[in-house]
């Protein structure tokens, strides 16, 4: 990009929504890829060249438009609430700011929201509920993270131990996609063809709208159960997370001293022992609490459902949340993304601990993957160098433990490239020239090679 390219852009957007101060363009070309140290040291000096921040369709398209004709690379960006760099400019050129971009237009008579990218989930959970549905999944960052950049990016969270990952039963009803071209084409993908942009990190299409599926409205009540150790606390957990007759929208188990870390929690937390956090129907917590009891536990927090929400929110400690109350505690540590045997679990825990003892702390997320209730991990491990970060990998994969590693910045390398080549063969339809987010599908090759995007903008 050049000074007269500035310039031009001045004729799309007035010059307050153009960015080019050095502290804006910081802040607002980064993520929460510092949970991984591994790229906190290769992404921290990647920015953008300017970040454009359009308010109407008309004026994303206009952007579209320019950035193929001057060969500009355009990053997207939601909240910045991803882990992995999503949203870094590792080319420089445009991060386009879709913020504004938020309308809620509609929930569906059949439980369906209408959304704009940037909607923040929570207010589509408040909106939903007041039509007697709500998300059927989100992620701990809820109250901040947008509809787009959970598409782009997400794969589960609360409410997969009922509905499954987001990629599952139809939970994405549809999604419409702005390509990178000349002349920048709207595409609605419904149906399998979702998977064409779905986690794919705004590598291959601009999401202009999403259609969620909802599930009906819960009551969700709140359970911390306590154990002395893990494995009685994860046996109880996985038989209440395989237990149907139990309505649950969360059901989590954390290895000591994890929970130490929870510093709000700490009146209810006892110390040096394993926990086992739960959302289940309101009506439905007595229950929970007795048979936590009858399997030698300790119920130290019960809350029952209010709404708006106060107090605790356990969920606020789970998923990837564990990971940053662990690192507020503890900057060696960082994550992997496990996901583990539902028959072979413990077996394969014997192993990581008795190789990683305490440099490997268990936290479980179960959740319900094709129909099965599996224990899938976000385990919090020490950080030493890369080559132990790796053997640590490689160890898993020995055992039959399955990683979607979050310290790599490419679609390839990061656990959910799709076997069908879905999300290339998009790219190829909808960028190309390879310009959108630029760097991140590898296995991408741009329609014309001699038009590389990371070219330098002069000052």
């Amino acid at each position: 990009m050049t000074s007269a390219d500035l310039h031009d852009l001045a004729r799309i957007l007035p010059p307050e929504r153009i960015v080019t101060s050095s502290d804006q363009l910081e802040s607002l070309s980064r993520d929460f890829y510092w949970y991984s140290p591994v790229l906190k040291r290769d992404l921290s000096d990647r920015l953008a060249e300017a970040v454009v921040q359009p308010t109407t369709r008309a004026e994303v398209v206009a952007l579209a438009s320019f950035a193929h004709g001057r060969r500009i690379p355009i990053t997207l960006r939601g909240a910045g609430t991803g882990n992995y760099g999503q949203c870094i400019p590792t080319h420089g050129g445009l991060v386009m700011d879709l913020a504004a971009l938020d309308t809620i237009h509609s929930i569906s008579p059949d439980g369906v929201a209408h959304c704009d990218p940037a909607a923040r989930l929570g207010a589509i959970e408040r909106v939903a509920r007041q039509s007697g549905w709500e998300l059927r999944c989100y992620p701990s960052t809820y109250v901040k993270a947008t509809v787009a950049g959970f598409c782009a990016g997400g794969s589960g969270g609360i409410g997969s131990i009922q509905w499954g990952a987001l990629r599952e039963n139809g939970t994405v009803h549809a999604l419409s996609v702005l390509s990178l071209e000349a002349e920048p084409r709207e595409v609605r993908l419904e149906g399998r063809d979702i998977f064409q942009v779905l986690h794919a990190w705004g590598t291959n299409g601009i999401i202009l709208g999403v259609e969620l599926r909802l599930a009906p409205r819960t009551d969700w009540g709140q359970v911390a159960v306590a154990f002395d150790g893990f494995a009685s606390a994860y046996d109880f957990c996985e038989a209440i997370s395989r237990n149907d007759s139990f309505r649950k929208r969360l059901a989590t188990v954390f290895e000591w001293p994890l929970p130490s870390s929870f510093t709000p929690l700490q009146k209810w937390v006892p110390q040096g022992k394993a926990l086992c956090f739960f959302e289940v129907a309101d009506d439905q917590l007595q229950r929970l609490a007795d048979a936590a009891r009858n399997a030698g536990g300790d119920p130290c927090f019960i809350a029952p459902f209010t709404e708006p929400r106060r107090g605790a929110q356990l969920s606020d400690y789970t998923w990837n949340h564990t990971t940053l109350w662990a690192l507020r505690q503890d900057p060696s540590l960082t994550y992997l993304q496990c996901g583990f045997s539902p028959t072979e679990a413990r077996s394969q825990f014997r192993a990581l601990k008795g190789r990683y003892g305490g440099d490997f702390l268990l936290h479980i997320e179960f959740v319900r993957s094709g129909g099965v209730i599996t224990p899938g991990a976000i385990p919090v491990v020490r950080y030493t160098d890369d080559a132990r970060l790796q053997e640590m990998i490689d160890f898993c994969g020995g055992i039959g433990v399955s990683v979607a590693n979050p310290h790599v910045n490419f679609l390839e390398g990061s656990g959910r490239w799709r076997p069908d080549d879905a999300k290339r063969l998009a790219k190829e339809r909808y960028d190309p020239l390879g310009l959108l987010n630029p760097g991140k599908m590898r296995d991408f090759k741009a329609a014309n090679e001699s038009s590389e995007p990371a070219r330098a903008m002069a000052a």
